[in-house]
């Protein structure tokens, strides 16, 4: 169920009115982020956690991952960083019962990057990606900032779901427009 005060999910064909051509380039690159990041930092790329643990799954979470409400999961937050600033936000979810017995240890990845593992493993299934104007509540307190475009994406292998959301904060837009060629 979808509450008023949760974000509108949408695909690209269903985005009135579009944004820029760049950004639109970001959100629908269905590439490695980790890989196009450090692309653009010259190798000046690094993953900060902020929050790893279990916890109810917000209820857009558990309709993505067809989960019932109020589900437990593996939640981890990190900033995904370009010379220590800021660019990403990312959020990544997956069902307590999915994640037992699977082998994928999302407790232990500290500051590597979840998204270039999913990438390396090619029996991960990335479906469609779809983004929303993310809510300002949402982001940590430092990242706090109003029509922030997000991302997200769930990748399947066998019976596992990973829910993974990407924000791009501002510092990345500055970087994108000072680095054009390198993204």
């Amino acid at each position: 169920m979808q509450h008023s005060n949760a974000p509108l999910w949408r695909l690209r064909s269903h985005l009135d009115p579009l944004p820029d051509t760049s950004t639109l380039d970001w959100l629908f690159d269905e590439g490695s982020l980790t890989r196009r990041l450090t692309r653009l930092s010259d190798d000046g790329f690094s993953v900060t956690p902020l929050f790893e643990g279990w916890q109810t799954l917000r209820d857009d979470e558990c309709a993505a991952l067809e989960l019932a409400e109020g589900s437990e999961g593996w939640v981890r937050e990190v900033y995904l960083r370009g010379h220590g600033e800021a660019w990403v936000f990312a959020r990544s979810v997956a069902s307590r019962g999915a994640l037992q017995g699977d082998g994928l240890h999302m407790d232990e990845l500290g500051s590597r990057s979840l998204g270039e593992l999913l990438f390396c493993d090619h029996a991960f299934q990335r479906q469609a990606i779809e983004v929303c104007d993310y809510p300002e509540r949402w982001l940590p307190e430092a990242a706090r900032a109003s029509g922030l475009w997000g991302r997200r994406s769930r990748f399947d292998r066998g019976a596992l779901s990973v829910l993974v959301a990407e924000i791009f904060l501002p510092a990345l837009w500055n970087a994108v427009r000072a680095r054009p060629e390198n993204c």
